[in-house]
């Protein structure tokens, strides 16, 4: 069994920052990419970035140069800092960690709870 716990969300005035945190616990072998999504209300879920166990990174466009997700790979857990944050930022986010299991045979994709971010003034 494979959990993942996100924290770091709230209100924040637009122009603000925020840092979400991820953290995967359970029976891992192994935790290949990781990422972060968001869904604003009335709307589709949506990748905002991801990142590889090697580093390498990708971005929504409308996050892009604001938004920086980085891992530690020793602590399980992936982090999303997120600068210049606009209204249109308002959504709860989600990582996502494709984990494969002690003694598993696949890779799959494994969900957080979800973090609210609500950027007003």
């Amino acid at each position: 069994q494979v959990q993942l716990v996100e924290s770091g969300g709230g209100l924040v005035q637009p122009g603000g920052s925020l840092t979400l945190s991820c953290a995967a616990s359970g029976s891992i072998f192994g935790i290949y990419d990781m990422g972060w999504y968001r869904q604003a209300p009335g709307k589709q879920r949506e990748l905002v970035a991801l990142i590889t166990k090697g580093g390498s990174a990708n971005y929504a466009d409308s996050v892009q140069g604001r938004f920086a997700i980085s891992r530690d790979n020793a602590k399980n857990t992936v982090y999303l800092r997120m600068n210049s944050l606009r209204p249109d930022d308002t959504a709860l986010y989600y990582c996502r960690a494709d984990i494969k299991e002690v003694g598993g045979t696949w890779t799959t994709p494994n969900w957080g709870q979800g973090t609210q971010v609500t950027v007003s003034s």
